[in-house]
């Protein structure tokens, strides 16, 4: 009886790597399909053995002396976390002026249609010409990007979308009239987070304030924190290395193969124990 409860312990233990290597090659597949998204960040799995059963509290030698260990079994592992690696990724040249990247540990934000502040790292906006016959500046889903004073980006009728620039600390500018660009007062927004790890993925790119993110911190009112530069014309790409998430699928798959010829061994082992009761 103890033999059964040997195997079927061996059994469940190969099964929880069978189940928890799935989930890694589910990120890492997740993690090549972003390789091309703008300011996608790198997904890594974080596992974690589950509970031992301990065999005996103590162990002995040969000559009948006490050991100072006891002799425990682990119960297998499970996914502890998927956290998200916040680095730099390059920053590619674009074709529009409204687009904008972010070197630095900061984050665009945008105010969604539920009325909540989202956060991201994808800069690719555009001037949407607004009610008021102005325009306003707005992400692919037409979320509204926020001002350094938490605000949304609106302009006149009077602004021709083409002349604006933006300056390397965010400041919206527009040609004076000698034609030199002259800050209008209005400046795109930087956040960010003491735990960006921490924040809740929204999909589109976007991220929410959790407990364990922390509040937002405004860069523009905050002098703790190191400012972030904004860069015109150019968009952040996925940090994804493809050549790392090769790697990792590879390890995966064959960390999957182990467990699953495991769980044949330990079935054929009980084959063999049953046979011999017979």
């Amino acid at each position: 009886m103890q033999e059964d409860n040997t195997m079927v312990r061996s059994l469940w233990s190969a099964a929880t790597g069978m189940i928890a290597q799935q989930t890694n090659v589910d990120t890492i597949a997740n993690n090549l399909a972003n390789v091309n998204t703008t300011g996608y960040k790198t997904q890594v799995n974080q596992f974690k053995t589950l509970l031992y059963q301990e065999i005996q509290s103590e162990t002995t030698s040969g000559n009948g002396e006490t050991k100072p260990t006891g002799a425990q079994v682990g119960l297998g592992v499970r996914n502890a976390a998927i956290t998200s690696r916040f680095v730099q990724g390059n920053l590619l040249e674009s074709s529009s002026d409204s687009d904008f990247a972010i070197e630095g540990e900061g984050f665009f934000a945008v105010r969604g249609e539920d009325g909540e502040t989202y956060y991201t790292r994808n800069g690719s906006f555009i001037w949407a010409i607004n009610s008021g016959g102005g325009v306003t500046l707005t992400n692919s889903e037409g979320m509204k990007v926020l001002n350094s004073r938490g605000q949304v980006i609106e302009l006149g009728s009077n602004y021709i979308t083409s002349r604006i620039t933006l300056s390397q600390d965010g400041e919206i500018c527009y040609p004076n009239a000698n034609g030199n660009p002259t800050p209008i007062g209005v400046s795109i927004g930087a956040w960010q987070f003491n735990n960006p790890t921490g924040l809740t993925k929204e999909g589109d790119s976007l991220y929410a304030v959790s407990d364990a993110s922390g509040p937002a911190i405004n860069e523009a009112t905050n002098n703790q924190v190191k400012k972030s530069r904004f860069l015109q014309g150019r968009l952040e790409n996925s940090n994804v290395q493809v050549v790392d998430e090769m790697v990792n699928l590879i390890v995966a798959q064959r960390a999957y193969e182990l467990n699953s010829k495991a769980i044949t061994a330990s079935d054929q082992m009980m084959q063999q124990a049953n046979q011999l009761r017979q």
